[in-house]
């Protein structure tokens, strides 16, 4: 990614077009002490044998793909029974993907997963139907969600979380080299192969364990 357009991405609220970008290395910057808005959100047992790392981007339809058809074989058999622990990343290629992870971020630790799992089911409704606005539906999603109006509108229009985002996603894509989305890691190895399915995602597993 080029500064220019690095500056496009975080440059201020979502526009409604939907434009991917790749990532890059960034300084980095905080939110302000005590702000717990980029703390971990995970799912499953602290006590697993297994961490499995997603990183994602809620407007690419290949994470769409794995949500909808294999997470929740994921979810059932493997994160709901202690097997592993699972590990959020946000990876947003363009600035709608950007703000619906700051929306994301925004709710309380345990409504992150259910909010990101709606957004990926439902990505055709609201990021790519024909004649819609991608923000304005998004804003549907999130009053769902209990984000009112100002809300939404106040979490838009905070850079600095939306700077901390890029950070994170640009130090995770240099020192990583995550070339597309979704990219996992399962116990901070590489695991290319677990989205072809659910078998696939279970046996790399098994072998971790």
């Amino acid at each position: 990614m080029t500064l220019g357009r690095r500056a496009f991405l975080i440059a201020g609220p979502a526009l409604a077009a939907v434009t991917s970008l790749p990532s890059a290395l960034a300084e980095d910057t905080s939110l302000p002490a005590g702000d717990t808005r980029m703390g971990p959100r995970v799912l499953g047992s602290p006590d697993a044998k297994v961490q499995v790392d997603e990183w994602f981007s809620l407007t690419c339809s290949h994470c769409a793909h794995f949500a909808q058809t294999i997470f929740p074989q994921v979810k059932a058999n493997l994160i709901d029974t202690g097997k592993i622990r699972y590990r959020y990343h946000d990876f947003p290629l363009d600035q709608v993907a950007l703000l619906a992870a700051m929306l994301a971020r925004s709710l309380p630790a345990d409504r992150y997963a259910p909010f990101v799992d709606d957004l990926l089911r439902t990505q055709d409704q609201w990021a790519f139907a024909q004649n819609i606005d991608p923000v304005q539906e998004l804003k549907k999603r999130a009053a769902m969600a209990g984000i009112s109006a100002a809300e939404f509108d106040k979490i838009n229009a905070d850079n600095a979380l939306r700077e901390a985002i890029v950070n994170r996603q640009d130090r995770d894509g240099a020192f990583l080299q995550i070339q597309g989305t979704p990219y996992f890691r399962i116990n901070d190895a590489p695991a290319p192969d677990v989205v072809s399915s659910y078998d696939a995602f279970a046996k790399a597993v098994a072998k971790a364990s």
